[in-house]
């Protein structure tokens, strides 16, 4: 049997072979933007695959549709219970850029570790009279130093084995992982937030966004920060309340911070962070380094993230297999 599978707001501009080779033997429909999917194609659509979510007057029309694919990690943007009412259950794609995010973690801690960004701006303006190798302020090494990890999951499992990789001592913070979990990768485990920040030379957050998650680093948990920690986000943006960060890096309970992601995406250059970081004012001086989300970019992580979605679709209609739900606990009578 052949299935109609249909993209309704294509993101890449790079050609359609990539989602035309996950789904061999299906008819792939590609669309730019939702406006542009004709009354037909959403009433007849097997599958749909989407990064955001689909307007509700668009999505009752899909009266065919059996599985949609988010083909990403997160899915905080979109509505899994209305999907689940419908009968649909929703995927994402949660394996595609593991590594890349992992690695950019370890990116940022170690430029702000090393100096590599502060270093190369200083030279650039004095190469002969800046030459100075113990110039770094946050110079640290890296096996003398206690990396903590907030969220166990695929992402925050392949961080920490990095981590010990560098000879650091690794601590854990997830209560939604069972018992022993740390043990399966060697490391130590805390009970709570405040417990894993007060002993922690590094932190990185590697957890979803959720009701629970949003704002869960805050000016309270960042005032047990130990003396000289270095905090990295390549996770969620509004996992991190930006007001009480910009207070704790004023306050001096966080030394330095890398984000790959921001509660407001692109940033927004009117709040007091990133005004003073855009400014380079003096006491944020190589304290902040900001990337674009582009944590999980390659060219390898971006197939990946093309091709899996549709490999889940046409494993579901073919034999009913269903990987990677996100939305199970609402679904009791999918199509």
């Amino acid at each position: 049997m052949s299935y109609r599978i249909l993209w309704p707001a294509m993101r890449w501009p790079d050609g359609r072979h990539i989602e035309e080779s996950s789904v061999p033997g299906h008819s792939a429909e590609f669309c730019e933007r939702y406006t542009e999917v004709t009354e037909e194609q959403w009433a007849n659509c097997d599958a749909v695959v989407s990064v955001n979510d689909i307007p509700e007057e668009y999505r009752q029309k899909m009266t065919k549709c059996r599985i949609f694919v988010t083909p990403k990690v997160g899915f905080d943007n979109i509505d899994g219970k209305a999907w689940a009412d419908m009968g649909i259950p929703l995927c994402n794609v949660p394996d595609y850029g593991t590594q890349e995010v992992a690695d950019h973690a370890m990116a940022l801690m170690l430029s702000l570790m090393k100096g590599i960004t502060f270093h190369t701006r200083e030279l650039k303006q004095d190469p002969r009279g800046l030459w100075r190798p113990a110039l770094n302020p946050y110079g640290k090494r890296l096996s003398a130093c206690t990396f903590g990890v907030v969220g166990l999951g695929r992402i925050g499992t392949a961080a920490v084995l990095r981590a010990k990789a560098f000879g650091m001592d690794v601590v854990m913070y997830d209560p939604y992982r069972e018992n022993g979990a740390e043990l399966s990768v060697g490391i130590r485990r805390v009970h709570s937030l405040e417990e894993l920040f007060a002993q922690c030379d590094v932190v990185s957050l590697h957890l979803p966004l959720s009701t629970a998650t949003q704002k869960l680093i805050n000016a309270e948990v960042l005032s047990h920060s130990k003396p000289g920690l270095i905090l990295v986000n390549t996770a969620r943006g509004p996992i991190i309340d930006l007001d009480g960060l910009y207070e704790a890096l004023k306050a001096d309970h966080v030394q330095a911070v890398g984000l790959d992601v921001l509660p407001e995406e692109p940033a927004n250059p009117d709040h007091p962070l990133i005004k003073a970081w855009a400014a380079d004012e003096d006491w944020i001086d190589h304290r902040l380094l900001i990337t674009p989300h582009s944590a999980f970019y390659t060219p390898e992580s971006v197939h990946d993230m093309r091709f899996k979605g549709g490999e889940v679709i046409v494993k579901y209609l073919d034999t009913g297999g269903l990987d990677n739900c996100v939305n199970q606990q609402w679904l009791t009578n999918p199509r």
